[in-house]
């Protein structure tokens, strides 16, 4: 039998092939996407249908929804952005000064005493999405802010002796709990663990063990340690620790305290390990105004679709979630960026860090890439720390490059195309990503490219997971 030769087809033919090749090598490394996709859609949220869950799962709700607001236009959704922006950039700066083998470990978030003798210390600016979780017995139910990259659990209590932010539930009163206890001072507690978890020395007052933590964007808590029954879905946890805040300040969205799922023996994750056997994950939703999945306990076996990396550790960042990221690729094409490049800093995963951080040298190769695939569009304004940013006011659908991140073992993540790009308006339209200050800061995979992915933490078997997300 001879063989088949292009010259045996008509020129038409010919021409409708190469067509289909390159539509099909175009649709396998670019994605289409809706400019409207960018921006919250508050018609169709209210239609959300309620997603499947588990007894311990926990619906997760941004804190940013403009949806939620009264009245949102297109200025709020610029100013949000900005504040997004620079907030995310404060917590960044503390994270970066904790794992400085430069830093002197001075407190920069330095105010005057309170009422409550504690002196503040060095913690990470606030997270971005929420949960509910039942405290005391009978249980209130709280909306906190959850952040892998906080040990530290707390919640805005009555009396509020010296000042409580306005949050959507009642604030939290332990004196109608049964179950409610202060931890003493004189407490194994109340030292170098409660410490390891707050980065403040402990203070005491009227023999109660005082606890302090501060944030990068100006946030803190100050009150009583404590320990009360929490309710998780429909699991209970009696003698867990806790904050119990009597002077808190700070951007919260309304939430009542943090849900601290870091690494120390404090966390959550530690705390109900017993039960959850040192493993969660969670989905977090495309739009700020859509639901996400918060899960409790291993899934193991995994789902095939499931790619596993190793979770590291390191002694100056015992709190958290290390891995290696080795590449990236931008429209099929894997960048030539070196992996010592990656491994200079390190790189961490946080859910609390919206914009990924890159080195210099990577974030200057992904840029390149990144404007040479999106020629064809105006450039716009850059809005702070982004400086690749398009004006699409005309548009009503764009093509952008897939983007994907690699990790050890060699596993391609791929970031949803939501993720690649962050909106202040029509004519702002940006990279989502951003370079780090000096090769050697830590790298860090934030939320915005881990959207509608399974995060899975299986902290007992020191590996994380991505697979195609249950909150779609």
């Amino acid at each position: 039998m001879s063989s088949l030769s292009t010259t045996s087809f008509p020129p038409f033919v010919l021409l409708m092939l190469c067509f289909t090749l390159s539509f099909q090598s175009s649709h396998q490394s670019h994605n289409v996407i809706s400019i409207h996709s960018l921006f919250p859609n508050c018609s169709s949220s209210k239609g959300t249908k309620k997603l499947s869950q588990s007894p311990s799962t926990l619906e997760i709700h941004h804190r940013h929804d403009l949806c939620s607001q009264p009245t949102s236009s297109s200025s709020d959704t610029t100013k949000s952005t900005q504040q997004l922006l620079e907030q995310d950039q404060s917590r960044v700066d503390t994270i970066q000064a904790k794992l400085s083998k430069k830093s002197k470990k001075q407190d920069p978030f330095q105010r005057k005493k309170t009422t409550l003798p504690v002196q503040s210390g060095r913690s990470l600016g606030t997270g971005n999405y929420v949960v509910r979780v039942g405290f005391g017995t009978p249980k209130s139910d709280l909306s906190l802010v959850f952040d892998t990259g906080s040990d530290f659990t707390w919640t805005q209590c009555e009396p509020c002796a010296k000042a409580c932010y306005d949050q959507q539930d009642p604030v939290f009163n332990p004196s109608n709990s049964k179950s409610y206890t202060n931890i003493t001072c004189d407490s194994q507690l109340c030292g170098p663990k409660l410490r390891s978890a707050t980065s403040a020395t402990p203070g005491c007052a009227s023999s109660t063990c005082v606890y302090g933590i501060q944030y990068g964007d100006q946030s803190f808590s100050v009150g009583y340690f404590g320990v009360e029954t929490i309710t998780i879905g429909q699991d209970v946890f009696p003698n867990f620790y806790f904050g119990c805040g009597q002077n808190n300040q700070g951007l919260f969205g309304k939430a009542a305290g943090l849900l601290g799922l870091g690494r120390n023996s404090l966390s959550f994750v530690s705390q109900t390990a017993t039960k959850y056997g040192n493993a969660f994950s969670y989905c977090l939703p495309a739009a700020a105004s859509a639901t996400g999945l918060l899960k409790f306990g291993s899934s193991n076996p995994y789902p095939p679709a499931v790619k596993f990396t190793p979770m590291l550790s390191r002694s100056d960042g015992a709190s958290f979630y290390f891995l290696d990221l080795i590449g990236m690729s931008v429209g099929g094409y894997k960048l030539g960026i070196s992996g010592s490049v990656f491994a200079t800093g390190g790189t961490i995963i946080d859910s609390g860090t919206v914009i990924t951080r890159l080195p210099p040298t990577a974030y200057e190769a992904l840029r390149g890439a990144f404007r040479k695939a999106m020629a064809r569009y105006p450039l716009g304004k850059p809005a702070s720390i982004l400086d690749t940013c398009y004006d699409f006011t005309g548009y009503s659908t764009i093509t952008i490059p897939k983007i994907g991140l690699f990790f050890s073992p060699g596993i391609e993540v791929g970031v949803d195309p939501l993720g690649v790009l962050i909106a202040a308006s029509v004519s702002q339209v940006c990279l989502a990503f951003a370079p780090n200050g000096d090769p050697g800061d830590v790298g860090i995979y934030g939320n915005k490219q881990q959207l509608k992915l399974d995060v899975i933490y299986d902290v007992g078997n020191s590996k994380i997971g991505f697979g195609p997300g249950s909150c779609n």
